[in-house]
C-alpha cells in the first residue's frame, strides 16, 4: 500500500503553491518601509490638500484589465502609493467637514492590520477575537448606560445598526411570529414614527423589512428641528383609530442636517405610555453621553430599547465599525438566531464559544473590535469624551465667527458640532444665492483648502460644516471664514456660475 501511494505521488508530481512569499526577508523590509510611509502620511496630513481631483492618467490606471501573471510586491505597493494614497477622500484631514465621518487614528490602523494578519472570522466560536468583540460591545453598553444583561453586536456602520435595531422592534411588536409567517400575516399594518429630519437609512430599513416607506410616518419638527412630541402623540392616536398598529418611536440623537437632538426623555415617557418600542438613532450624537460638558444633551438615551451608534465617528476608529445595542437580549437573539447542522455548539473546543452571528445578518464577520479596543486602551474613554466636548466647542466658536462676519449668515444656530451658514451675496436670493454658495463650496474643495457639504434647512440652501475631527484646530475655522469671504467676493465680482433668467436651461452667465 505504501508503495502504491508513493508511486501515485511521484507519477504526476506538480509543485504545490502558496500565497506566502518565497523570501520573507524581502517582505519584512518592504513592510517596514510601508509602516514608515504610513507614519509620514499621517504626521504630514495637514500639509497636504484636503482633497484633489485625479488626473486622467490616474483614472485610466483603474481601468486596467484583470492581471494574469505576477509582479513584484514592491511594484504593487508603488502603484498604490502613487494612485491611491495620493488621492484620498480626505476625511482624516483636519479641515474635512463635509460629512459626519470621523477621522481615524494610527493605533486603530495598527489594530486593523493586526486583525487582518490574525485573520479570525467573528461569526463566533471559542477564541480570543470573539471574546474581544463581546468585550467592546460591553464597553459600548457602559458608555450608553445600558445594563450588563443587554445585548449588542458590531456591524458595518450606522445604517446596518439601525436596520438591526428596527428589525428587532418589528418582530417584538408585530403580534405574530414574523420569522415563521412573514409580514403579510400581521393583522394590522405597523407604524413607525420619527422626525422629518430622519436619516435616509430608516426608509431603507422600512423597505428591507417588507413594511414599505409608508409605514414610516414623518412627524413635523419644532423651530430647533426636534421632533414635535405633541404632534407625535396625536399621530399615534390617529393611526390607532384608523386601524394601524403603532410599533416604534425613533428618536434622533443628532440629526445629519443640523445636529438637532430630540427630547429623548419625553420620547421615552411617551413610548412607555403608548407601549411602543423606543429606538434611538445615535449615529451622530449618542457618544455625547461620554462627554463631561455635554452629556446632558442626550439624557434619556439610557432608557431606549435599542440604540444605534458609530465608533467610526466620535471614537475615530478606522472605517468601518458600527454598533447596535438591544436592551432585551432574548428578543435580539430570537430575531436572528439560526443553528444549522454545521454550526452546532460543543461542550469543549473551538465550537464551545458563543455564536456571534446569532445577533445579526452576517455569518462571516470581520474582526472589527481590535481597532476600537486598542485605541480605547491607549487613550482611555475620558480623552475621547474631552475630544467630543472640543468639537462641540469648536462648532460654537465657528458660529460666533459667522455671526461676527457681515457677509455671512447662519441658517440654523449651532446645536452641537454642525454649523449651517451661507454667503449673503449682494441682494441675491433663491437659485442665484444657491449657485453662489455652491460655487464657493466647490472651489474650496478643488483648491484643497477645505471640504464642506451643502444642505437645505428650513427651505434655505446653505453650506454645512460637520466638525467630527480630532485634528481640527480653531485656526482651521478662522481660515474657513477668511477663504469663504474671499471666494464669495471673487465669485460675486466676476459673476461666474450664477444662473441667469436670460440664458437657456442649464446655462451660466459669462465671466466678467
Amino acid at each position: 500500500m505504501d508503495a502504491m501511494l508513493k508511486a501515485a505521488g511521484t507519477a504526476g508530481m506538480v509543485a504545490e503553491e502558496t500565497l506566502d512569499p518565497v523570501d520573507w526577508a524581502d517582505v519584512q523590509a518592504l513592510s517596514h518601509r510601508i509602516v514608515d510611509d504610513a507614519v509620514d502620511y499621517l504626521r504630514d496630513v495637514r500639509e497636504r490638500p484636503v482633497w484633489q481631483d485625479m488626473p486622467a492618467e490616474v483614472r485610466e490606471f483603474f481601468a486596467e484589465p484583470l492581471p494574469q501573471s505576477p509582479q513584484p510586491l514592491a511594484q504593487v505597493y508603488g502603484e498604490v502609493a502613487r494612485n491611491v494614497m495620493a488621492y484620498p477622500m480626505g476625511n482624516i484631514h483636519p479641515r474635512f467637514w463635509s460629512w459626519y465621518m470621523g477621522s481615524s487614528n494610527f493605533t486603530g490602523a495598527l489594530g486593523d492590520f493586526l486583525a487582518a494578519v490574525q485573520g479570525s472570522n467573528l461569526g463566533g466560536g471559542n477564541h480570543a477575537a470573539a471574546l474581544m468583540d463581546s468585550q467592546v460591545v460591553d464597553w459600548c453598553k457602559q458608555m450608553m448606560g445600558f445594563p450588563q444583561s443587554a445585548s449588542g453586536t458590531l456591524v458595518s456602520g450606522g445604517s446596518m445598526a439601525n436596520i438591526i435595531g428596527l428589525t428587532v422592534a418589528r418582530n417584538a411588536r408585530a403580534g405574530i411570529d414574523v420569522r415563521e409567517h412573514g409580514v403579510a400575516a400581521i393583522d394590522k399594518p405597523l407604524r413607525f414614527y420619527g422626525s422629518d429630519q430622519l436619516h435616509s437609512c430608516h426608509r431603507k430599513a422600512m423597505e428591507a423589512l417588507g413594511l414599505g416607506n409608508r409605514a414610516l410616518r414623518r412627524i413635523p419638527t419644532d423651530a430647533e428641528l426636534r421632533i414635535d412630541v405633541g404632534a407625535l402623540r396625536a399621530a399615534i392616536t390617529e393611526d390607532r383609530q384608523a386601524g394601524f398598529r403603532p410599533a416604534c418611536v425613533i428618536g434622533t440623537a443628532g440629526t445629519v442636517n443640523t445636529g438637532a437632538i430630540d427630547d429623548l426623555q419625553a420620547l421615552a415617557r411617551l413610548a412607555a405610555q403608548e407601549d411602543l418600542w423606543f429606538h434611538v438613532d445615535g449615529c451622530i450624537g449618542a457618544l455625547i453621553a461620554i462627554a463631561p460638558e455635554n452629556s446632558h444633551r442626550v439624557a434619556g438615551i439610557e432608557q431606549a430599547h435599542s440604540i444605534a451608534l458609530d465608533p467610526h465617528k466620535w471614537l475615530h476608529a478606522p472605517f468601518e465599525v458600527g454598533c447596535v445595542l438591544i436592551r432585551d437580549a432574548s428578543a435580539h437573539r430570537s430575531t436572528f438566531a439560526v443553528t444549522p447542522e454545521f454550526l452546532q455548539s460543543t461542550p469543549r473546543g473551538l465550537a464551545s464559544g458563543e455564536w456571534l452571528h446569532d445577533f445579526g445578518l452576517q455569518t462571516s464577520r470581520g474582526f472589527r473590535a481590535l481597532k476600537v479596543w486598542m485605541a480605547l486602551k491607549q487613550h482611555g474613554i475620558e480623552k475621547f469624551g474631552r475630544l467630543i466636548d472640543q468639537n462641540i466647542a469648536q462648532g460654537h466658536y465657528l458660529g460666533a465667527l459667522i455671526a461676527a462676519e457681515p457677509l455671512l449668515e447662519q441658517v440654523a444656530p449651532p446645536n452641537i458640532n454642525i454649523v449651517c451658514f451661507r454667503y449673503r451675496g449682494d441682494g441675491l436670493t433663491g437659485e442665484r444665492q444657491k449657485a453662489l454658495n455652491t460655487e464657493i463650496m466647490l472651489r474650496l474643495q478643488e483648491d484643497g483648502i477645505v471640504a464642506l457639504s451643502d444642505t437645505t434647512v428650513h427651505g434655505q440652501h446653505c453650506l454645512r460644516v460637520a466638525i467630527n475631527n480630532h485634528r481640527t484646530r480653531r485656526d482651521d475655522l478662522d481660515l474657513l471664514v477668511r477663504e469663504t469671504v474671499r471666494l464669495g467676493r471673487e465669485v460675486s465680482r466676476r459673476g461666474t456660475a450664477l444662473p441667469s433668467p436670460l440664458v437657456g436651461e442649464g446655462g451660466r452667465e459669462a465671466a466678467g
